[in-house]
């Protein structure tokens, strides 16, 4: 859709995005030749449906109300208004003592818990949950796991309370959470023991939901973690047609990385093989990507290779 547009009309658009999302763009239109005009269409339609239920506070609100400021009143009124500003309550149980804040959100209900911690940065989230008992961990993981959003207002409101400070937020807005995107983040950067246990724990009342956060913790450049004794024992599980189409958006780091780990001719063959794939859909390739980080996955839950780094979980 963006391609398809005006600058004029993508370049706010493309301003809003993070980084990594940008990364994807710029893969996918790598890849992108012609497009039939009939799925321009369906596109533009299920944006207008969409947007048309999008929640009007945008994500990051205070930062984009900073950036409009900057433009109408300038460096100088904009500091003044914003630099003083007083912290959310949201930011003063982010600026808290770890201890401290896991001492206080350990006699609360785990769906709020689980609701502080999704707006945590992702490091300070991890610490928290590891001070938080063994028993209630797994119970605050599902339910961050399976949240969407949070009602804005409310959200500030218990934080207040639990910080103690008076600042509430009078619009019923709603701040979008990807809870699976954020669970397996914080599990991943738990102690490997910790995390294992919290994922079999939860596996026990809700298997798909366990596997979907396991499989998010996981996505194709990891494999470039793996040593070269590993890679060669799941390359050898693997078609050697879904290796080619896998690495098709593959970085050239980890594309280096596996034809290392093969024999030169391998390596050759498999350039070659590279070179001649013509245009394929990235939903083919999203697809084989998938099914080798799954085969990884299966390798490693026999013990047959490993998917750890020296700094522990990947």
């Amino acid at each position: 859709m963006l391609l398809s547009l005006d600058e004029s009309a993508a370049a706010p658009v493309i301003a809003e995005m993070d980084t990594d999302d940008l990364r994807k763009l710029r893969e996918v239109a790598t890849m992108m030749r012609a497009v039939p005009a009939t799925s321009l269409d369906a596109v533009y339609r299920e944006f207008l449906d969409q947007s048309r239920e999008a929640i009007a506070v945008p994500k990051g609100g205070v930062r984009y109300l900073r950036r409009v400021a900057l433009k109408a009143l300038g460096e100088a009124k904009t500091q003044e208004i914003f630099v003083d500003a007083p912290q959310t309550a949201l930011e003063k149980l982010g600026s808290a003592d770890v201890a401290a804040l896991g001492s206080i959100l350990e006699r609360e209900h785990p769906q709020l818990v689980a609701a502080i911690i999704s707006q945590l940065p992702t490091e300070k989230a991890v610490q928290v949950l590891q001070h938080l008992p063994e028993e209630v961990r797994p119970n605050i993981i599902e339910r961050l796991g399976k949240m969407t959003e949070i009602p804005a207002g409310l959200l500030e409101e218990v934080a207040a309370t639990l910080s103690a400070e008076l600042p509430t937020s009078g619009a019923e807005a709603f701040i979008s959470v990807d809870g699976i995107a954020k669970t397996a983040a914080l599990v991943r950067r738990m102690d490997r023991d910790i995390g294992e246990s919290v994922l079999g724990m939860l596996a026990d009342d809700d298997a798909d939901l366990a596997t979907s956060i396991r499989r998010a913790m996981y996505g194709f450049e990891d494999l470039i973690l793996l040593d070269a004794k590993s890679l060669r024992v799941l390359l050898e599980s693997v078609p050697s047609d879904k290796l080619v189409m896998a690495l098709k958006t593959a970085s050239e780091k980890l594309r280096d990385h596996i034809f290392s780990s093969m024999s030169k001719r391998a390596a050759e063959r498999l350039k070659e093989d590279l070179e001649i794939l013509g245009g394929v859909r990235l939903a083919d390739v999203e697809a084989a990507q998938r099914e080798i980080v799954e085969q990884a996955l299966m390798l490693a839950a026999e013990g047959v290779i490993s998917l750890e780094d020296n700094s522990g979980m990947v």
